[in-house]
Parts: C-alpha cells; sequence; structure tokens
C-alpha cells in the first residue's frame, strides 16, 4: 500500500489542484461579466454584427469587412491583455481607450 509520506504527498497535491481551480473558476466568467469589460465587448458583438448586415445588404464590401473585422479582434485581443494585468478587470482609463477605438471603426461601417 501507499506509506505515510506517499497519502501527505498525495493529499497535498489534491488540495493546491482544488484550490487552483477554484481561484481560476472565480476569475473566469465572473471577471469577463465585469461592467467594464462587458460592455467594451458588448460594443464588438454589435460592430460584429453591423459589418455581417452591411456585407449582406451589399452596402460594404467583404474586403472592407475583413479590415473591420481585423480591427475589432485587436480591439478584443488589446481588452483581453489589459483583463488579465488586472485580475481580471480593466480600468476606466483602457476602457476609454477601448471605446476610442472602438468608435473609430464604428464610424468606417455604413460609409
Amino acid at each position: 500500500m501507499f506509506s505515510r509520506t506517499a497519502k501527505h504527498a498525495t493529499l497535498v497535491t489534491a488540495l493546491v489542484a482544488l484550490f487552483a481551480g477554484s481561484a481560476l473558476a472565480a476569475e473566469g466568467p465572473v471577471a469577463e461579466t465585469h461592467p467594464r469589460r462587458a460592455e467594451v465587448n458588448h460594443r464588438l458583438a454589435n460592430q460584429d454584427r453591423r459589418i455581417h448586415q452591411e456585407v449582406k445588404e451589399g452596402e460594404m464590401s467583404k474586403r472592407k469587412a475583413a479590415r473591420l473585422h481585423r480591427e475589432d479582434r485587436q480591439i478584443r485581443h488589446e481588452e483581453h491583455a489589459m483583463a488579465s494585468q488586472n485580475g481580471g478587470h480593466i480600468t476606466k482609463q483602457e476602457q476609454r481607450t477601448l471605446n476610442q477605438q472602438e468608435n473609430h471603426v464604428s464610424g468606417q461601417i455604413g460609409k
């Protein structure tokens, strides 16, 4: 059977895994629904729908749509990177910066 040391090591490993999993779960969905992050991501999703609609209606070329989607992906990537540096949240200044970038993309939709 297992020695006392092996049982102790197994128990410690299991507890560490349990606490690490709990910490990751707490940061995951909860942090993603933080109001500032949710607002930024909602705007990105809305812009995505607008771009698709413009292409569907023939008001935007696929090439322009691809460029705008790339810009939106870059903003989403930047938002994710900012949040990973702040415990899953973004600061008010980071939100303002991301909103300015989104405004730029938004202004190009429908033109």
